[in-house]
């Protein structure tokens, strides 16, 4: 049986949704702060997954989404820079869509390994720094080094984890079923 459009975009918006509220969670509830400027948290791996499996218009929403209701949920202020790097964070990590599909299990761990470290040098790493920076007056320097310092740490375990999310056979059909159109049948 065909998915049609609006069912494909129904899933994609339910599965969006969840993955943000995800993020929210694990970025806003569980995550563990060191001083006000530095977070340990899995908030991006949501957000990476999205990316990696939806594409990076999606993973785009999903970090937009996450941080936008994420900031009023707790009341953080919202940072228009760090929201841009939330979303960039979706689409970097979706564009590893496009490129070719790994043969081996080395080469689809360089794949996530390469998709989580880009998005978080780019995203946590420069952008987001950027815009604590300017938003807490801070030296822009000193925080990209203890941000790459921590995203360094949480990026190694993201990987470990998407790894093994991504390879699960049932998470595996079940986004070839909503990025197809089609249900088993």
């Amino acid at each position: 049986m065909n998915y049609s459009t609006a069912q494909r975009v129904l899933r994609l918006t339910v599965f969006g949704a969840l993955l943000s509220a995800i993020s929210i969670v694990c970025g806003k509830y569980l995550a563990f702060n060191i001083g006000e400027f530095i977070r340990f948290s899995f908030e991006n791996l949501p957000i990476i997954f999205a990316g990696m499996a939806f594409g990076p218009i999606v993973g785009a929403l999903v970090g937009v989404v996450a941080d936008l209701i994420g900031c009023l949920l707790v009341g953080y202020a919202i940072n228009p820079i760090i929201t841009v790097a939330a979303g960039t964070i979706g689409i970097l990590s979706g564009l590893s869509r496009f490129l070719p599909e790994p043969k081996s299990r080395l080469s689809y761990l360089f794949r996530i390994a390469l998709t989580v470290t880009v998005a978080h040098l780019v995203g946590s790493v420069v952008i987001k720094s950027f815009g604590l920076s300017v938003f807490y007056d801070m030296p822009l320097v000193i925080l990209m080094l203890w941000r790459l310092l921590n995203y360094l740490i949480v990026g190694i375990l993201e990987g470990f984890i998407l790894y093994h999310i991504m390879k699960n056979k049932a998470i595996e059909l079940e986004i070839r079923k909503i990025m197809k159109g089609k249900d088993r049948k």
